[in-house]
């Protein structure tokens, strides 16, 4: 099958998450229901169901999970050239407690032989060819800072520099998930001094950062988003949300918010902040930035939060994934 080039790399861990029974535990109760999942693979599934070509690039196990990871990858037409396969470390599985309201929270992983997991040992020297044989067409590498936390850091970094080098603009999904830096962490730990000070340095460098309030208050002290915007160097957009609260956001010098939407129901809310960014990258790609004024960018956020509440109405963050036309009938009955 003969791919069209890609608009947008996302770059980063997929892994399996182990969805416990509402209000029960994912390693004792039953009955479970594992997902593929792993936030730029959940944005790379996200973007290609929205009809955005975009491309893969990560590291999963030589087993089952991670073969089936790759064929459901396959299936929504992904770039895969960057796919790295590992036979010495498996597909993470990650343990996700949910309550009683869908809000889910990271509990540990499992699957571990003993070597640690695929998505931590991306390779540099598995990335040169890529980047070497880049299209032209590529406007945006997607990346989070989950394997800052791991051996991924270095072919992280260094696909970051890359990529400035080429003029592709940096999104970067703030994601900060204590438990995949420290086990020990708790799922709700503040990021410590050397966590702050290794997210901070890639923060100055890219031009869009969606993050959540606590995510905010913890690196800025502040929720404003032209407020963070002002304090970095390349000023870039900045897109806060809030759970069932407002969305706020500073996007080419234009701060606005707007109320969130929701399902008619919340099965889970794992992926929602995914959906949401893939979301607003597939609008950045049809929008050019003489065309983001007052006018059209309330429109373009209101498209990305309609993307998160939907894949909230059912289990795991890849499935109820919505098409555009999904979020175009959605949008016409709010």
């Amino acid at each position: 099958m003969q791919l069209t080039p890609p608009v947008i790399i996302c770059l980063g861990e997929a892994l399996l998450d182990r969805l416990g029974p509402l209000g029960g535990d994912p390693l004792l109760d039953k009955p479970v229901e594992d997902c593929f999942g792993g936030a730029p693979a959940n944005v790379a599934c996200g973007l290609a169901k929205l009809g955005t070509s975009v491309a893969f690039v990560g590291r999963l196990g030589n087993d089952e999970l991670g073969h089936a990871f790759q064929k459901l990858m396959q299936m929504r037409e992904i770039n895969l050239t960057g796919l790295q396969i590992d036979n010495k470390r498996p597909t993470r599985i990650v343990l996700v407690q949910r309550n009683h309201d869908g809000e889910r929270s990271f509990q540990g992983f499992d699957g571990d032989l003993g070597n640690g997991f695929a998505d931590e040992a991306i390779s540099t020297k598995d990335l040169i060819d890529i980047w070497a044989n880049l299209d032209k067409n590529v406007r945006w590498l997607l990346i989070g800072t989950i394997p800052l936390g791991s051996g991924s850091s270095s072919a992280l970094l260094w696909s970051v520099e890359k990529a400035l080098e080429r003029g592709i603009k940096i999104a970067l999904d703030v994601n900060w998930r204590p438990t995949f830096w420290d086990l020990n962490n708790s799922s709700d730990s503040a990021p410590n001094k050397n966590a702050l000070s290794r997210i901070n340095n890639l923060l100055k460098k890219v031009s869009l950062i969606k993050l959540a309030k606590e995510e905010a208050i913890w690196f800025f002290n502040s929720s404003n988003p032209l407020s963070i915007s002002e304090s970095l160097p390349n000023h870039p957009d900045v897109v806060v949300t809030d759970g069932g609260n407002a969305l706020k956001w500073c996007i080419k010098g234009c701060a606005g918010e707007m109320p969130a939407l929701s399902p008619s129901k919340v099965v889970d809310t794992t992926g929602a902040g995914d959906a949401f960014t893939a979301g607003l990258l597939h609008q950045l790609t049809m929008f050019s930035s003489m065309n983001l004024d007052h006018e059209t960018i309330p429109e373009l956020m209101r498209f990305a939060a309609a993307c998160g509440a939907l894949v909230c109405g059912g289990a795991g963050g890849i499935a109820p994934q919505p098409t555009q036309k999904d979020v175009e009938e959605f949008l016409s009955n709010c």
